[in-house]
């Protein structure tokens, strides 16, 4: 008995037909592994006129960026929602030291440069009545300001616009929304290429023996059959591995089994991961505001900015504006008060700032996407990856199917190269 084990582990046409599930197992693995890599990379196009390729999530990024968006905006947060969140008192508050510095080196360089004579000549209490008086206005102004931001925030901010731009011009932020959100299944579709193959590898060399040993096809006919089984491992591998992952949209009961697509089984952990991403690396505060200020909008918010600066300046004139007008004349005053409006908005980006830290609290974008991203239902969510895959599902499975093709040649010519040289 033993010998006749030593004798079959040292026959190397056992190891032949031994090796076939395992390669198999190895070639469904690397087929998954690259056409995941495929999926994503490269960036940019490689090849030489029409003949290269380019990873299929960034070949498509304005097309996913819009999907993405689309998703966001329909299903979980308006951007009216979350400035409805902010307090133009306590907004008024946090900017307020920086503003009175500003208002200080505003009206101090305009009053010299527009009438440098009078400001020179008026005593030094009138001028800390001025700037007092500035600095017990400006915070009205402030918050009157904000309450026109949030009545017109649509035409001063463009979520989608806003998004979209991100993820079109970063590739690898897009892709990495989706390879985090997705990691696990990434991860799973390249292990069961290892198990499946391995699984398909047995059936592979039972037909290898069944049409050498039994219906006694030559072997260099038979080993034919590894290409073949080859494509086969490669296709549906992927196919398989897919369908886990998104398939059955709600928990389905065999037995004592229960079963659930993957993707969906990790509904919180997901929303957490996808939360965290958009929140920490595009709808940040300080990239909001920013957008708000040197977007296509910021006319408008220089607009209302003005008009509230120039009836602060009215404010603050009080009583005295009369008489200025009489030494000076309205146009001089008008000229001062316009000058004054056009350097707060000049620094309104350097005063901004101070704000960041409460309307990152009070837009609160990363709980808010989590938490109603854990409330969506089954075919909602899914949508959020789904898309990766939906339209160009068949070029993922296509590449699997081609590169098993091509492990299958390798390990038929590896495995059994000499014996197909013979039977030429």
């Amino acid at each position: 008995m033993w010998e006749d084990f030593l004798s079959l582990v040292s026959n190397v046409e056992f190891w032949k037909f031994a090796s076939i599930p395992f390669i198999s197992a190895i070639v469904g693995w690397g087929t998954n592994v690259l056409a995941l890599k495929m999926t994503f990379y490269p960036l940019e196009f490689i090849g030489l006129g029409k003949l290269g390729w380019q990873g299929i999530i960034p070949s498509k990024a304005g097309e996913m960026a819009g999907k993405a968006v689309d998703l966001l905006t329909k299903n979980l947060i308006t951007i009216e929602d979350r400035f409805e969140q902010i307090d133009p008192e306590r907004v008024a508050e946090e900017i307020e030291p920086a503003l009175n510095r500003l208002s200080i080196e505003v009206v101090n360089d305009t009053m010299e440069r527009v009438a440098p004579v009078l400001w020179e000549s008026a005593p030094a209490i009138l001028k800390e009545r001025f700037f007092q008086r500035m600095s017990e206005g400006l915070p009205e102004a402030v918050e009157e300001l904000m309450e026109d931001v949030k009545m017109n925030i649509t035409e001063l901010f463009d979520l989608k616009a806003m998004v979209i731009e991100a993820l079109e011009s970063d590739r690898e932020l897009l892709n990495q929304i989706f390879l985090r959100v997705g990691d696990k299944e990434f991860r799973f579709i390249e292990q069961s290429g290892l198990y499946f193959g391995f699984f398909f590898g047995i059936f592979q060399m039972s037909l290898f023996l069944l049409l050498q040993l039994v219906l006694n096809v030559p072997q260099a006919m038979a080993a034919w059959t590894l290409p073949v089984a080859g494509l086969l491992v490669g296709w549906a591998t992927n196919v398989l591995a897919l369908r886990m992952i998104f398939v059955p949209l709600r928990p389905r009961r065999f037995g004592p089994f229960v079963f659930q697509g993957l993707f969906i089984k990790r509904q919180s952990e997901v929303a957490a991961a996808y939360a965290r991403i958009i929140s920490q690396q595009i709808l940040t505060s300080e990239q909001i505001f920013d957008k708000m200020i040197h977007g296509p909008s910021a006319p408008r918010l220089q607009h209302l900015l003005q008009l509230h600066v120039k009836k602060a300046v009215d404010g603050v004139a009080g009583l005295s504006k009369p008489l200025f007008q009489l030494a000076q004349g309205t146009k001089k005053y008008v000229q001062i008060k316009t000058q004054i409006a056009a350097q707060f908005v000049e620094g309104l980006p350097r005063t901004i700032k101070y704000i960041f830290k409460y309307t990152e609290e009070a837009l609160d974008i990363e709980n808010t996407l989590r938490t109603r991203m854990q409330g969506l239902g089954p075919v909602e969510f899914v949508s959020f990856l789904r898309p990766v895959f939906q339209k160009d599902e068949w070029k993922l499975i296509l590449v699997g199917a081609l590169l098993g093709l091509w492990a299958g040649f390798m390990q038929l010519l590896f495995v059994f190269g000499g014996e197909l040289t013979s039977g030429i």
